[in-house]
C-alpha cells in the first residue's frame, strides 16, 4: 500500500465509527503520518484521540482524498461541512451504504470525482471485500488511489456499473449476517444431537472459518471442494441431500435471501 501521495496532500475522514476506525488503523499501520489525517466526528472515541490525527480541526484546502464514512441518515447533515472541497481535484470516496453517486454530485457538484464503495464487516479485522465504482469524473489514477486505500481493510473489486451495487449489497454487504446465522443454526443443530452448547458453538465457528479459509486457499472451486469431502452413501451425502434439495434447500433459500436484500437496497436508494 503506497500512502505517499495521500501523505503529501492529506486525507479527510468524515465519520470515524467502526468502519472508519478500521480503515484509519490500516492506513496508519501502512505508514500514513497521523498529521496527514483530518477527522470530522462529533463524538471521537478514546482510541481516535490517542492516534495523533487532527480531530475537528480546520481542513486543508485541497486534500488528496475525502473519505465519507458516516451513517446514511447523517449524510444530509454531514456533507455540507465538506462541500467547499468539491468540484476540484479532491477525490471523494463514500463507504456509506445506500447513498448514490448522484446524491453526492448534487451536493458537491458534477465536476467532483466520486467513488462509491461497499465494504463489509470483516473489514474490521482486515478480511473484508470492497466493491468500487466511480463517476464519469473519476480517472484511472483516482480509481487506483481508492483501491490502494481500501486495500487496507481487505480485497477490492471494480464494478462495471453503479446499478450492480444493489446486488453487491445483497451478496457481500449483507452476506456476513447470513454466515453468522449459519453458525448459529449449525451450533443449535449440534446441540439438538446431544452436544453441549459451548462445544457445539466452538465446532460450528471453527468449521465455518476453516472451510472459508480452505475455499480461499485451494485451487479447486467450492463445488469441487464439496465433492472432495462427500463420500458415496456417506454422512456428508446424507446431509447434502437435504441442503441441496431444489425447493427446500440452500439453492432456493439463498436465492430468495439475496434477492430480498437486493430489492430492499433498491428501495432504500429511492427513499
Amino acid at each position: 500500500m503506497d500512502v505517499s501521495h495521500v501523505a503529501e496532500r492529506g486525507l479527510v475522514l468524515l465519520g470515524c465509527g467502526k468502519m472508519g476506525s478500521a480503515m484509519l488503523a490500516g492506513w496508519l499501520d501502512h505508514g500514513l503520518p497521523a498529521r496527514s489525517v483530518w477527522v470530522i466526528d462529533p463524538f471521537p472515541s478514546d482510541w481516535l484521540k490517542s492516534q495523533g490525527v487532527r480531530i475537528n480541526a480546520a481542513l486543508p484546502e485541497a486534500p488528496a482524498v475525502v473519505l465519507v464514512a458516516v451513517k446514511p441518515q447523517m449524510m444530509g447533515e454531514a456533507l455540507p461541512t465538506i462541500k467547499a472541497l468539491g468540484g476540484g481535484e479532491t477525490l471523494f470516496i463514500s463507504v456509506a451504504a445506500g447513498s448514490s453517486i448522484d446524491t453526492f454530485e448534487q451536493i458537491l457538484g458534477g465536476e467532483t470525482p466520486i467513488v462509491r464503495a461497499m465494504p463489509n464487516t470483516p473489514a474490521a479485522i482486515r478480511r473484508g471485500i470492497t466493491a468500487l465504482v466511480g463517476n464519469s469524473k473519476t480517472s484511472d489514477t483516482d480509481m487506483a488511489l481508492a483501491e490502494n486505500l481500501l486495500s487496507a481493510i481487505g480485497e477490492t473489486v471494480r464494478l462495471e456499473d453503479e446499478h450492480q451495487m444493489d446486488a453487491v449489497t445483497g451478496l457481500s454487504g449483507s452476506g456476513p449476517a447470513y454466515v453468522f446465522h449459519l453458525i448459529e443454526t449449525l451450533a443449535a443443530a449440534g446441540e439438538a444431537q446431544g452436544l453441549s452448547p459451548d462445544l457445539a458453538m466452538r465446532l460450528a465457528k471453527s468449521t465455518v472459518a476453516g472451510a472459508g479459509a480452505l475455499a480461499m486457499a485451494a485451487e479447486e472451486d467450492p463445488a469441487q471442494l464439496r465433492k472432495n469431502v462427500t463420500s458415496p452413501n456417506g454422512t456428508t451425502q446424507a446431509a447434502l441431500e437435504v441442503l441441496m434439495h431444489t425447493e427446500e434447500g440452500f439453492p432456493n433459500l439463498l436465492h430468495r435471501a439475496v434477492q430480498a436484500a437486493t430489492e430492499r437496497s433498491k428501495e432504500l436508494s429511492r427513499e
